[in-house]
């Protein structure tokens, strides 16, 4: 089913009238951020980490949001578009804040503009992949370390570059190192390690992004007694791991089979994985 209409500042419009205005600054200079909301039973999901992080990336971006953008109004603007695009079941929505139009590097304004999507999903729950993917190692940029790397920014070039790269090596996905070469993500994804029952993943100050799913897993891993740790990840420590496995908001849990030569199992993935599915069902 395709979907009929997009929000522009709570504003309904077609979605096949739309045009981007001239002075956009999301498109002219990557002037924004965004929200990836997964939909389960036509619902948007864990909205509470997906509004705590969108007011603390505009935040770092020196945004001014309304003090009418409260967590109600996120939800009921979400809402209304599931609603009118007849999405009741799986779906995933993007919400997207640029600076409004005016000025060059230096804006005119840090008041915002906000547009959502939303579009059906044929999955209503998390499901794991049945392949496992083949990763491997993005080496010809290195995500550095700063004030931004932990937000969802709309500055996504390196993402698209490793994304290219994987495909172009028939791989399904690649790890992202920092400028200190420790493996902080993948291309759209945090990465979890599993060794003798024990949770590793990336720590913020390393430069990964900060991903709600991220958050999820690892606070489902402590009510189910699991060990977490979030530490310094190297490709040796992928080598020595018993099971790899990477997370984000709209795909829930996609489990890793290959790393170069390494071949992974999946045991504790699934049980994590169940974890995840039994919370949103």
């Amino acid at each position: 089913m395709k979907p009929l209409y997009v929000n522009n500042n709570g504003v309904l419009i077609p979605i096949d009238s739309y045009a981007l205005k001239a002075g956009n600054r999301g498109h002219l200079y990557g002037d924004g951020c965004f929200e990836s909301i997964r939909v389960i039973h036509g619902r948007p999901i864990n909205l509470v980490n997906h509004y705590k992080r969108i007011t603390a990336t505009t935040k770092v971006l020196q945004m001014h949001i309304p003090v009418t953008f409260t967590l109600d109004f996120f939800e009921k603007e979400i809402q209304l578009l599931l609603e009118q695009n007849k999405i009741t079941e799986g779906g995933k929505v993007r919400f997207s804040i640029d600076r409004k139009p005016g000025g060059t590097y230096l804006p005119r304004t840090n008041e915002i503009d906000y547009f959502i999507e939303a579009y059906p999903l044929s999955l209503n729950a998390f499901e794991l992949n049945e392949n496992g993917l083949r990763l491997d190692l993005y080496d010809e940029i290195k995500k550095p370390i700063n004030i931004l790397a932990n937000y969802k920014t709309k500055n996504s070039l390196i993402y698209i570059l490793a994304k290219l790269y994987a495909k172009a090596h028939q791989l399904d996905d690649i790890l992202l190192q920092n400028d200190k070469l420790a493996i902080i993500e993948a291309t759209a994804a945090n990465i979890f390690l599993v060794s003798n029952g024990v949770l590793y993943t990336p720590a913020l100050d390393s430069g990964c992004l900060g991903g709600t799913m991220r958050m999820q897993i690892i606070n489902l891993a402590i009510l189910k007694k699991m060990k977490v740790y979030e530490c310094v990840i190297t490709p040796q420590n992928l080598l020595a791991a018993d099971e790899l496995f990477l997370t984000n908001a709209i795909e829930g849990i996609k489990w890793v089979n290959n790393f170069r030569t390494k071949t992974y199992h999946k045991d504790t993935v699934i049980k994590i994985q169940q974890h995840l599915k039994d919370k949103w069902t």
